[in-house]
């Protein structure tokens, strides 16, 4: 479907975001109009040709940036900051390396004793398949150990909204089909509404309800795909390929 996908209701309402720099003493237009919304449980994938303002995009329905016009709300209320009730994970990382596995799992909570909070960072540790490791420092692990238990870190606090900015585009092909699989298996039994920014349109394939086809700058939506296949999906399956190229014909590709 092309166009702006403008949804009425949502869990996140993204309506009418514009933003945009001061550049060489002009302005820079990166965001230019973007209206959308993502369902309670929906995983929304958002792809887009390089530098078209992705990253952007998410720092404002995440909180951290406030758009120039237009507005995000989260559950009916405007968001003006970072809420508790969603977390971001980024490909920069955000393991602390001086604490273990388990302790930067516990950096995070607040509640309970600290048997409690050990008890629920051995549980997440687990449950990325890091058993066995929570005493082991981040320069004693693999790359795709550490996001593994950034992942863990992002989960362990229970957030009903998860923002993921490109979160394994650091890792090789086969560590990021692993790692996708992971989540997709974590998700199953842990219901989370999911923002995912990717430039790998297969992966979006792999993880997304919905895929938004991003503009270049000032970025807008330019399509919207539904991705209607149920999970475990094979990606080499004609009606995915289908799909894909559809995809890859909106990015010029």
């Amino acid at each position: 479907m092309r166009g702006e996908a403008v949804g009425i209701t949502g869990r996140i309402l993204v309506r009418d975001i514009k933003k945009g720099f001061a550049k060489d003493g002009g302005r820079l237009d990166v965001v230019g109009g973007i209206s959308f919304a993502v369902d309670d449980g929906e995983i929304v994938g958002i792809v887009g040709p390089s530098g078209c303002g992705k990253s952007t995009l998410i720092r404002i329905i995440a909180g951290f940036d406030r758009p120039d016009e237009g507005q995000v709300l989260v559950d009916d209320l405007v968001q003006k900051g970072p809420s508790a009730k969603g977390i971001v994970i980024s490909q920069q990382g955000s393991v602390f390396p001086w604490l273990t596995v388990r302790q930067n799992l516990m950096f995070g909570l607040n509640q309970g004793s600290e048997r409690e909070k050990a008890e629920l960072a051995d549980h997440y540790t687990a449950l990325v398949g890091l058993k066995g490791f929570e005493k082991s420092y981040p320069h004693e692990l693999s790359g795709g150990m550490l996001k593994r238990v950034e992942i863990a870190r992002a989960l362990v606090v229970k957030p009903e909204i998860l923002y993921m900015d490109e979160p394994f585009s650091a890792l090789d092909a086969l560590m990021n089909l692993r790692l996708r699989i992971e989540l997709l298996r974590i998700l199953e039994k842990e219901r989370h509404t999911v923002v995912l920014i990717t430039h790998d349109v297969e992966e979006a394939l792999h993880l997304s309800d919905r895929i938004l086809v991003l503009s270049p700058r000032p970025t807008r939506i330019q399509a919207t795909f539904e991705v209607p296949f149920p999970h475990p999906r094979k990606l080499t399956s004609p009606e995915i390929q289908t799909l894909k190229s559809s995809i890859l014909s909106e990015l010029g590709i």
